[in-house]
C-alpha cells in the first residue's frame, strides 16, 4: 500500500507547475463556458483533482445570451453561438460563489467579459474582493456578441486600453484571452504585456458558420459561431508557440485540447498550463481522463516532469 501511495506522490509532483505564481497541482482547467460554475461537475467527481477551472463568463448586467439554434456540429468539432448567457457579476457573487466554495478549496479562475473598456474594469473590480478568485481571465475574444468581446481583441491598442483599465482596479493577475481572428496575433499579445497583463491565455474559437441544405439558411440564428473542437488545435499550438516566443510573462493554451498528449504538445510550444473545453461538453470526465492519463503519456516520451518541456520546441 505505502508503495503504491509513493507511486502515486512521486506522479502528482512530476505534474506540478505554476500560473502567474499561484501553485497548479497539474496544468489542466476545465475552460470558461464549457464547465459552468463547478459546481454542477462537483456531482460527478472531485473538481478538486483539476489544475483549476474558468468559470462561466461573467458581466456586469444579466445576459440571456443568443437566439436559438445556438449549436451546430462541424467534422472534428461544434460551433456555438451562446453569447455570453449569465446572470450577472452581483448575482454571482451572491450566488454562485457560495455554491462554488462548497465544493471546490482551490483559487478559481474568472473569466470577465464586456462591451466597453468601463464594464471590464468594474466587473474586475467587483471580483477583485472575493478571496477565492485567483486569477482574472478578461475575454476580450469572443465572436458571438455584438458590440464588445472579439472587437477589443483584433486591435492592439483597443487590447491595451482594456489591460490598462483592469491593471488599475486589481491586483490580482490579469491573463487576457485572445481572438485567433487575426493576422497577427504576436501583437497583441505584446501589447497586452506592456500594459500590464499577467499572463495570455489563447486561442478562443474561430469564427465560422454551417448552412441547412434544405431551409438554404444559416444553422446558427446568430449566422456565425466560434468553432472549437479538435480541428483547431493546430492553429492553438502555432499561436502558442509564437506568442510564447515574443512574451516574457506566462501563456495557458487552449483550442482542442482532448488528450495527454495534446497537453504536452501544448507545453512544449510554450504554454505553462493547458484549458480544456469542447471536450468537456462530449465527455463531462474528460478532465479527470487527461489528468489520468498524463504520467503514462509523460513515461512514454521521456518526460520526468512537466515543468521540464515547458518551450521545449523552441
Amino acid at each position: 500500500m505505502s508503495s503504491n501511495n509513493n507511486n502515486k506522490d512521486n506522479n502528482n509532483n512530476r505534474l506540478r507547475t505554476r500560473l502567474c505564481g499561484i501553485a497548479l497541482d497539474n496544468p489542466v482547467i476545465a475552460a470558461s463556458g464549457t464547465f459552468g460554475y463547478g459546481y454542477e461537475f462537483a456531482e460527478l467527481y472531485d473538481i478538486n483533482r483539476l489544475g483549476t477551472f474558468s468559470f462561466k463568463g461573467t458581466t456586469k448586467d444579466p445576459r440571456f445570451g443568443n437566439p436559438t439554434p445556438r449549436i451546430a456540429e462541424c467534422e472534428s468539432g461544434m460551433l456555438n453561438s451562446v453569447g455570453l448567457q449569465n446572470p450577472g457579476v452581483d448575482k454571482v457573487i451572491e450566488e454562485e460563489l457560495p455554491k462554488l466554495r462548497a465544493c471546490f478549496h482551490k483559487p478559481v479562475m474568472a473569466n470577465v467579459s464586456g462591451f466597453s473598456t468601463e464594464e471590464y474594469a468594474y466587473v474586475c473590480e467587483r471580483l477583485d474582493a472575493e478571496e477565492q478568485i485567483g486569477w482574472l481571465e478578461v475575454n476580450i475574444s469572443c465572436p458571438n456578441v455584438h458590440g464588445g468581446g472579439m472587437g477589443f481583441g483584433t486591435d492592439p491598442g483597443m487590447a491595451a486600453e482594456v489591460t490598462r483599465a483592469v491593471r488599475a482596479v486589481t491586483k490580482k493577475p490579469i491573463i487576457m484571452k485572445l481572438t485567433p481572428n487575426v493576422t497577427d496575433i504576436v501583437s497583441i499579445a505584446k501589447a497586452c504585456e506592456e500594459a500590464g497583463a499577467d499572463g495570455i491565455s489563447l486561442i478562443n474559437t474561430m469564427l465560422a458558420m454551417r448552412i441547412n441544405l434544405r431551409t438554404r439558411r444559416p444553422l446558427l440564428a446568430n449566422t456565425t459561431g466560434g468553432m472549437s473542437g479538435p480541428a483547431v488545435f493546430p492553429v492553438a499550438v502555432r499561436m502558442v508557440y509564437q506568442v510564447s516566443k515574443a512574451v516574457g510573462i506566462p501563456v495557458v493554451g487552449l483550442g482542442g485540447v482532448s488528450t495527454p498528449e495534446d497537453v504536452l504538445e501544448m507545453l512544449m510550444a510554450g504554454a505553462c498550463a493547458v484549458e480544456v473545453g469542447a471536450a468537456n461538453l462530449t465527455d463531462p470526465y474528460a478532465c479527470l481522463h487527461i489528468i489520468e492519463g498524463l504520467p503514462e503519456a509523460m513515461d512514454r516520451y521521456g518526460v520526468e516532469n512537466l515543468s521540464d518541456i515547458i518551450g521545449a520546441a523552441h
